[in-house]
């Protein structure tokens, strides 16, 4: 059984990170996917068959050389885009929720020593705490996202004159951080929207009895590894259908039949079939940097640290 509240350093974030999928990644995955599951699915239909039919208009038009075609299209089925963007929207917000929180319900279930979580454990979690996560919901809209987006805009503006590289390097990390430790003390603790979030970034640079040296590197360092590890994972998973599209076109180009939809017929489908899997992929991999936050947390709580050791320490004095 994985001890969460205690002192961790940067190697034994990464491993204990891989370490908890080995010991719980059975049954994590397995509440994941009856949670989830529909939702995933619900969501790669939409993105896959919406996503078709618009490249398909869009490559159409090129193909006839017809400029008004387009925007013909997007008026004649004006209707459809509504319906099909607001489930969109309302599919991804609604699975966003439940991906971003099932890792806080469930690593705080396994911290209080529960074993042998279910999804009806989780689905009280999320009942439960419904108000909180409408907090949640409109605080990251509204306080949370506008600056972040500026900060991480700002770095990657500056990407053009090089000074941005080794600034996103910092910022992106450190932003994931503190978006990371707001959803888990939010629901950890007893402190409000702004206590949470004040504390999510004092807790970056310090610990709260102020006597040990600064997290900040071990946090940030742990966060961009495996980062950069989920990255490269997904990206393999990505490139494949971009490698199926751009062997399409050749083929197309090469038979010397330029009339032809590459989107159409039977390449496509399998085009878009290998972009629904990479999806789903991928956000089953997202789960190892919440798993990773999670850990990063629990090691910012000396408050609960403490309250673990004395436990253990009254467990051995009733033991002998």
């Amino acid at each position: 059984m994985m001890q969460f509240y205690k002192n961790r350093d940067f190697g034994t974030f990464i491993s204990d990170s891989f370490g908890f999928f080995r010991l719980y990644g059975k049954n994590y995955f397995k509440n994941y996917i009856l949670l989830n599951g529909l939702l995933l699915i619900l969501m790669v239909v939409v993105v896959i068959f919406g996503y078709r039919e618009l490249l398909m208009q869009i490559l159409g038009s090129n193909i006839s050389g017809n400029s008004s075609y387009l925007e013909d299209y997007f008026e004649d089925n004006l209707g459809m885009f509504i319906i099909v963007g607001s489930l969109t929207f309302i599919l991804f917000v609604v699975l966003m929720i439940v991906n971003y929180l099932y890792p806080v319900f469930y690593l705080k279930r396994l911290a209080a020593g529960e074993t042998k979580i279910t999804m009806d454990d989780i689905l009280n979690d999320f009942k439960n705490n419904a108000k909180r996560i409408l907090i949640l919901f409109l605080g990251m809209i509204f306080i949370v996202t506008p600056p972040a987006f500026i900060i991480l805009g700002v770095s990657y503006a500056l990407v053009i004159i090089l000074i941005g590289i080794p600034i996103m390097l910092f910022v992106f990390p450190s932003v994931i951080n503190i978006v990371n430790f707001l959803m888990y003390d939010l629901f950890n603790s007893n402190r409000g929207f702004f206590e949470s979030l004040s504390y999510s970034i004092r807790a970056q640079f310090s610990y709260a009895n102020g006597r040990e040296k600064s997290p900040y590197w071990k946090y940030w360092g742990s966060t961009l590894v495996v980062f950069i590890i989920m990255y490269v994972l997904t990206t393999i998973f990505t490139m494949i259908p971009m490698i199926i599209f751009f062997f399409t076109m050749m083929t197309t180009e090469s038979d010397g039949n330029f009339e032809q939809n590459p989107f159409s017929g039977t390449i496509g489908i399998v085009f878009f079939i290998v972009y629904g899997i990479s999806m789903l992929v991928s956000f089953f991999l997202y789960n190892l940097i919440y798993v990773n936050a999670g850990l990063i947390y629990y090691d910012s709580r000396r408050d609960l640290h403490q309250q673990v050791e004395l436990a253990e320490i009254d467990t051995i004095g009733i033991n002998e």
